[in-house]
């Protein structure tokens, strides 16, 4: 079961980098996400401790960020299967909408499964912070 989790996982990177439609998406949440389903980002989790749960409060999430960012993906390099969680280990890659602005940052997620759905993803502006997150060390 757990290799299945580290396929939904690529599922969902490749849909969101992909900057899939209001209506995509909402199908993808439907298909890959549990309905209270929980999302803390990096960016604003880290600075405010920020989470965003169901399905309407993430959608309403990445309408924000497509008016923020012009271009922004994710680049995983690493996917640990660790169960009923996977672990990512890559960067975060992006262009400011209206500055144009260029940043990459070290990103880490700790995904954790429910019924074979993804139920809470968390977001870590550094890999050490996920690792130690995930109970593994560097």
């Amino acid at each position: 079961m757990s290799q299945a989790n580290v396929e939904t996982v690529k599922r969902a990177i490749d849909a969101m980098n992909h900057r899939v439609d209001t209506n995509q998406r909402a199908e993808l949440f439907a298909e890959l996400m549990t309905p209270d389903f929980e999302w803390l980002p990096a960016m604003p989790g880290a600075v405010e401790g920020v989470s965003y749960r169901g399905r309407e409060a993430v959608e309403a999430y990445f309408d924000e960020s497509a008016e923020i960012w012009e271009e922004f993906h994710t680049v995983i390099e690493e996917f640990r299967d660790l169960g009923n969680r996977v672990l990512t280990l890559g960067r975060m890659e992006g262009r400011g909408a209206g500055s144009g602005l260029q940043i990459g940052t070290p990103l880490g997620q700790v995904i954790d499964f429910r019924d074979a759905k993804i139920s809470r993803v968390h977001n870590y502006l550094g890999h050490g912070e996920a690792l130690r997150a995930a109970g593994l060390s560097e």
